[in-house]
């Protein structure tokens, strides 16, 4: 054997070795040092969240049919004119700047993103999560979801009702064609943005369950949800549908009772604990505990 040829032989051996090594982690082969190192990080304490079934269950349903009802009697509560006719130049020049050639095409692709995956990410995500996790939580962390996302809603069907604010496509319109649209009765609910509402609040309250319980896939149901109420918002101002200010303040308004609702009134179950650190002059009193 010549040194060239044993110089290949060990070179392809260690290769070998190397890329073996690598596959041995990468699937954690057990009895490998670094699998071993990494299965306790990977044991995560999941915590239990506050709820009551007969409660939770009374409010969701109770907003459910306000909401549902709200749609049902818009002839009757939406406003005929608007009573908010106005937009700014930053609103217009926004508009100007993403509106679509084909608004009909963001319209119908905001709802696919608004009503259907948005709410597949955040039901979806934590199921997963808690199926990962060995949590057979699912049906308090979708009720806990499902509370906030129909707050948000009854909230945002009040303030559309009561705002009355025209929708830029109908804005464009010439003042005898405006009754004209479709949708009349949808003339002048424009803020706030109902789906970007419904968008935001979906994510937030997944993603605080998630954090909240603990779940590995936590991060990961906040980057999906954020990204696709995000991508909803935009499609809206696309579609002609909404000023930014709508879209902006829907985020908001989503996003409050998405994290607002699990966090105040669904907290992690357990006591917590007082430390007093004694200072210079005096004593630094700390609380840390679930809440």
């Amino acid at each position: 054997m010549t040194a060239l040829q044993a110089f290949f032989r060990v070179r392809t051996l260690v290769a070998l070795g190397g890329a073996a090594g690598l596959a041995a982690v990468g699937v954690g082969v057990p009895g490998t040092a670094y699998a071993a190192e990494l299965a306790p990080a990977s044991k995560v304490k999941l915590r239990e969240l506050r709820y009551s079934t007969a409660l939770d269950v009374t409010v969701t349903v109770t907003g459910g049919v306000l909401w549902f009802s709200s749609e049902l009697l818009k002839s009757s509560l939406a406003p005929e004119s608007c009573r908010w006719c106005s937009s700014t130049s930053a609103e217009r020049s926004v508009r100007n700047a993403l509106l679509w050639e084909n608004s009909k095409l963001a319209d119908g692709l905001s709802y696919g993103t608004g009503y259907a995956l948005a709410p597949l990410a955040a039901y979806g995500g934590v199921a997963l999560a808690g199926a990962y996790d060995s949590a057979d939580r699912f049906f308090a962390d979708a009720l806990i979801i499902t509370e906030a996302t129909v707050l948000a809603g009854d909230f945002n069907q009040l303030v559309k009702f009561s705002v009355g604010r025209e929708r830029p496509f109908v804005h464009a319109l010439p003042a005898d064609q405006k009754s004209a649209t479709t949708h009349p009765n949808d003339n002048n609910l424009s803020f706030v943005s109902g789906h970007t509402t419904l968008a935001f609040a979906l994510a937030a309250s997944s993603g605080t369950v998630a954090s909240l319980r603990g779940y590995n896939w936590a991060p990961g149901i906040w980057a999906t949800g954020m990204a696709l109420a995000a991508t909803t918002g935009y499609l809206r101002i696309a579609a002609d549908r909404h000023y930014f200010i709508d879209v902006m303040t829907g985020a908001v308004v989503g996003s409050a009772f998405g994290v607002g609702v699990p966090l105040l009134f669904h907290g992690p179950v357990g006591p917590g604990a007082i430390q007093v650190q004694p200072l210079q002059g005096g004593a630094l009193a700390t609380y840390s505990g679930a809440w």
